[in-house]
């Protein structure tokens, strides 16, 4: 009885490894031993980078909204703190085109904010006053 491989299977990884590592460059496409370690660490940096592009975007996102609002006199923070107490739920994304796309728009949004932190302001100075 003839020795029985498993040769099917191995070609079809090993091409299966080539084919995901097309276009990198030098033996990192060419020869499997290469090329297996080589996708090892792509993968890797894949999964790793799909976390931090979010962390990224939402860095760009909060930076684009301060610059916006430091320009109509409020701190990024104070501005989220108007508009969590006026009950704004806009994502920092969808805020952070507005600023740059409708700035009129968004100029209403930070008198909101304002308007409402200047209503808990007196609220809080009655408080004190009362107590």
């Amino acid at each position: 009885m003839p020795r029985a491989t498993n040769g099917p299977a191995s070609r079809n990884r090993r091409r299966r490894v080539l084919f995901k590592t097309k276009g990198f460059r030098g033996n990192r496409s060419r020869l499997f031993r290469y090329a297996k370690d080589a996708l090892f660490k792509a993968q890797t940096w894949a999964y790793r980078d799909r976390k931090n592009r979010k962390r990224t975007f939402r860095n760009l996102w909060i930076a684009r909204i301060n610059a916006g609002t430091r320009n109509l006199g409020v701190s990024y923070s104070r501005f989220m703190e108007g508009l969590r107490s006026v009950n704004v739920n806009l994502d920092r994304k969808t805020l952070s085109e507005m600023a740059i796309a409708d700035p009129k728009l968004f100029e209403e949004l930070v008198a909101q904010s304002k308007h409402a932190l200047e209503a808990k302001a007196k609220k809080l100075a009655a408080a004190k006053a009362s107590a």
